[in-house]
């Protein structure tokens, strides 16, 4: 997530804080030198405490490493009332030998005031909660693939070879034998009748290929997998329409990133639910493809040059 536009503001007062799951250790620095160190819990009552204190000690930048997901409860507590910079914990490495959860605060507290952090990008929180409604989508839709490819080897188990002689098993034609399977019709003269006119195979493979040995397992397990698989539809549609909602507002900008050749709707949306539709954070394209993980960096030592490779291939 990181934003290569270095932070250059000048800060008078400001804070680090070194996050855990179920602690947190803040450094307030009000000049060079001065530092004053508190401890709180993670709750939310605490992180509450702890915006107070800031307040009270007029800190107006909170610098914190990008730990996991823990920094997430701090971030939506603390951006109300401070500036807040999430920074790659790479860039922030103290001196080896010398780490406790207080040096460390106070470390981020120092390098604060010194102007020498990069602030990773954050959306809005519209954003952040259509980012998060696309990654479960897509989520939901991997494990529904993965669920259709477990019915295909229960099928394979039982000398069903359907997926030699249909393109997609979980189209029209495949869907309805697999149903009569389940329900106990194995009959190939049945199963032949759910074969579409269009299906290229000859009609004797396919014959040959519904002929198999199904035991009340098969469809019991393949019961269970399509069970499953209908249950995460219903979810996938419901967090459809959530999406709609969520990018009603973002239509002009879905249908410009359409125009981009091999960008559908779904990818738009997807491109949308992880920039953002605001790309001043940005300086140039360059910054962004390197936000994106499609930049490879340098790593030259003695003359010889290692080959790069990518952060990450795509936004997930």
């Amino acid at each position: 997530m990181e934003n290569l536009i270095g932070f250059t503001q000048t800060v008078k007062v400001g804070c680090g804080l070194d996050i855990h799951q179920n602690l947190i250790v803040a450094t307030v620095s009000p000049g060079q030198n001065q530092y004053e160190t508190k401890e709180f819990e993670a709750f939310t009552s605490s992180l509450k405490e702890l915006s107070i204190w800031l307040v009270e000690k007029g800190v107006t930048h909170v610098a914190m490493e990008s730990t996991g997901i823990y920094w997430k409860p701090v971030f939506n507590i603390l951006e109300e009332n401070f500036e807040i910079i999430l920074v790659n914990a790479r860039h922030i490495k103290n001196v080896p030998g010398h780490k406790t959860d207080k040096k460390d605060s106070k470390w981020i507290s120092k390098l604060l005031l010194a102007g020498l952090l990069k602030g990773s990008f954050i959306p809005k929180q519209d954003i952040r909660e259509l980012r998060d409604l696309f990654r479960y989508k897509k989520k939901l839709t991997a494990q529904n693939s993965s669920e259709k490819n477990r019915m295909i080897k229960v099928l394979e188990d039982a000398n069903m070879k359907i997926s030699t002689v249909l393109t997609d098993v979980h189209g029209i034609s495949g869907t309805n034998i697999i149903n009569d399977v389940i329900d106990g019709y194995c009959d190939v003269d049945s199963l032949m009748k759910h074969i579409h006119f269009r299906v290229k195979a000859n009609r004797d493979s396919i014959r040959k290929a519904l002929e198999g040995k199904i035991t009340n397992h098969h469809r019991f397990m393949l019961k269970v997998m399509r069970k499953s698989i209908q249950d995460r539809d219903v979810l996938i549609s419901e967090i459809e329409t959530q999406i709609e909602i969520a990018t009603a507002k973002y239509t002009l900008e879905i249908e410009l990133l359409q125009t981009i050749d091999g960008v559908g709707r779904e990818g738009a949306i997807g491109i949308i639910s992880e920039t953002g539709a605001n790309m001043n954070q940005f300086p140039n394209e360059h910054h962004l493809s390197s936000w994106a993980g499609l930049s490879p960096g340098n790593n030259e030592s003695a003359g010889k040059k290692k080959a790069p490779r990518l952060s990450r291939v795509t936004a997930t």
